[in-house]
């Protein structure tokens, strides 16, 4: 299983760079393993995220923002979602992972 996080490199947005900024850093924290997908570069994930971002969580105007967060292909959610997972102890769960399975191997 690959966490990806869906993130801007270049956006101007301070809150957009603080969610990526709290999602990774969260991620790395708890050395759970992801990828980072930069959507200013690679026209094609962005397209991708797009479309696999479910009707019920895209805005009603613009596209959504940064950071989306994918588990493989099944969407787990954006900033707000993992905020609310990670207030109710529950990040696991949001990400599909049981605790154990996805910590990274300890480096030595």
């Amino acid at each position: 299983m690959v966490i990806r996080v869906y993130i801007a490199s270049s956006t101007g947005s301070v809150a957009v760079k603080k969610h990526q900024q709290a999602v990774v850093g969260f991620l790395e924290a708890n050395r759970i393993s992801f990828q980072e997908v930069d959507i200013t570069m690679l026209e094609e994930q962005r397209l991708w995220m797009y479309r696999n971002i479910p009707k019920d969580k895209q805005p009603e105007k613009g596209n959504p923002l940064p950071p989306q967060i994918f588990n493989e292909d099944r969407y787990c959610g954006d900033y707000e979602d993992f905020f609310e997972s990670k207030e109710n102890n529950t990040v696991f769960t949001f990400l599909g992972l049981s605790s154990q399975t996805s910590l990274k191997d300890s480096e030595s």
